[in-house]
């Protein structure tokens, strides 16, 4: 079938994380498939040890799974492999990774970056 793709988790080639406008140090993804105009897609992410993401709010909806090792939010919980996590329209959160990890994404809508007041 020329419309179906397999992905295959041994043979992934990431690529700097750049939905922000800017790399972070340590966050590479691999599109599975991902539509830049709308943000809405399927990725995965390989965030190094010590790796922090932006804190921002999520338009839609985003849902992850954790494939392997740990994952922490910002308001402490562990995300452990096998973990499924949803977050609806209007979250906020940023996340670390202290061992790191590697994360399965459901994108349906934008994160915007919340500005630091100064």
């Amino acid at each position: 079938m020329n419309k179906r793709k397999i992905t295959k988790l041994n043979k992934l080639k990431f690529k700097p994380f750049d939905r922000y406008g800017k790399t972070i140090k340590g966050w590479s993804w691999h599109k599975i498939s991902f539509e830049k105009k709308t943000n809405f897609g399927t990725y995965i992410s390989k965030l190094d040890p010590g790796t922090k993401t932006f804190p921002h709010i999520h338009s839609g909806h985003e849902e992850f799974l954790i494939l392997k090792g740990e994952l922490i939010d910002s308001d402490g919980t562990i995300f452990k492999k096998g973990d499924f996590i949803s977050y609806k329209p209007n979250s906020r959160h940023s996340s670390y990774s202290k061992k790191g990890c590697l994360i399965l994404t459901f994108m349906r809508g934008r994160n915007n970056l919340i500005k630091k007041n100064k």
